[in-house]
């Protein structure tokens, strides 16, 4: 019997070869994060260094915080070089999906709106979102804001809860982060704060006479390490490393070192 071999018209080979090419190139593309993380030997972690206890700057200058040495903690695990992206609160997210950043340690609240666009790992810390103000002023619910100026750093979940409840004539000052908005209560420009109840103790080290004190709480954060979405690999790396540190109290330690009380018990049910 005699084969013939069927050829392609020249017109359709050329479209088979331009296909072959395209598939080729589009392998780095495609390249999962975990192994490039691994391949960098480096982990950059985006976090703000202006959100004490969570990420702020020592007498030397060096960047220290809770997020800072769980952030440390994770690349010496992962045994990576640590990278720290100074970043602010608005930024967060967007220097993760602009690649400036491999996942985000700062004090990142999970919210469904966040959900939207980022994964978040399991949570491995929590913060308070509290109404602040001096001591000798009477402030028991969101009416008594009428008229009031408050201090809040922008895209926070402290902007977000704040805005649900602030009267319509309130004014929300709302800052770059949370040192502009700490300088600013500090000033005077505002007396109320929308914040967590680490930067009233802050507000009232740089000024005693303040006497900040958390008036209600708004909500109880769960806070989770940020990640692009897709990344499966390295999100479930990360979330094994979650709910080991939790178990053997790595986590708890470091957040007690700079907060002075263990974990909430929130954090520990969901991360487990």
């Amino acid at each position: 019997m005699t084969t013939h071999r069927i050829q392609p018209a020249p017109g359709l080979r050329t479209a088979l070869l331009a296909l072959g090419l395209a598939l080729l190139g589009s392998g780095p593309a495609l390249a999962d994060q975990l192994d490039s993380i691994l391949a960098a030997k480096k982990l950059r972690v985006a976090i703000d260094l202006a959100v004490p206890p969570y990420g702020m700057k020592d007498d030397k200058l060096q960047s220290t915080g809770s997020d800072v040495e769980t952030a440390q903690l994770l690349a010496r695990d992962l045994g990576l070089a640590l990278e720290i992206v100074p970043t602010t609160g608005a930024n967060r997210i967007p220097f993760l999906q602009t690649d400036k950043a491999d996942i985000v340690i700062s004090s990142l609240s999970v919210t469904p709106e966040r959900e939207k666009v980022v994964a978040f790992s399991r949570p491995y810390a929590g913060i308070l979102s509290v109404v602040g103000a001096p001591k000798g002023m009477d402030l028991k619910s969101a009416a008594d804001l009428e008229g009031k100026k408050i201090a809040t750093a922008r895209g926070t979940t402290n902007d977000q809860e704040i805005s649900k409840i602030a009267p319509k004539s309130a004014t929300l000052l709302r800052f770059d982060d949370d040192a502009t908005s700490i300088t600013a209560v500090v000033s005077g420009q505002a007396q109320i704060f929308a914040t967590a109840p680490a930067l009233l103790k802050a507000v009232n080290d740089k000024n005693p006479a303040k006497q900040m004190e958390v008036k209600w709480v708004m909500k109880v954060n769960l806070l989770a390490m940020g990640l692009r979405k897709g990344e499966d690999r390295l999100k479930a790396k990360i979330d094994d490393w979650v709910q080991l540190n939790l178990k053997n109290g790595q986590l708890n330690a470091i957040y007690k070192k700079f907060h002075g009380a263990d974990l909430p018990e929130q954090v520990l049910q969901a991360g487990s």
